[in-house]
């Protein structure tokens, strides 16, 4: 599921000027019972992950780390919940985003597998 365009402002106005966002997902700190959220932000030049107000898991508050583009976010780690790891950190990552951990991985990795844009006019 998509996050909203609000969301999405939220985020771009806590990254770098110019940079543009390619996928956004929310995520909690493993073991953590969902109390501890952050916002993973994939772009054209970074993977950066926001850390959100504490009664909001969608509204970041701040830049919490910021790795390279090239950094690998999957594959997911199957458990209670999936995972990924970022920078030695374990985060939890609702089911209905796995498919976007996977896109992101994809155009970076391996952007043959990814399907012709049937509008690339557009």
């Amino acid at each position: 599921m998509p996050v909203t365009a609000a969301i999405r402002g939220r985020c771009r106005a806590l990254l770098a000027p110019g940079e543009d966002i390619q996928y956004v997902f929310p995520v909690s700190l493993a073991g953590s019972g969902d109390a501890v959220n952050y916002m993973v932000v994939v772009t054209d030049r970074s993977v950066t992950v926001l850390a959100t107000k504490v009664f909001s898991r969608f509204e970041p508050a701040a830049v919490w780390a910021t790795y390279p583009r090239q950094t690998r976010l999957g594959p997911l780690e199957p458990g209670d919940g999936p995972t990924i790891e970022l920078g030695g950190t374990v985060f939890e990552v609702d089911d209905e985003y796995a498919a976007v951990v996977a896109a992101a991985d994809a155009e970076e990795f391996t952007p043959g597998d990814l399907p012709r844009d049937p509008l690339p006019d557009l």
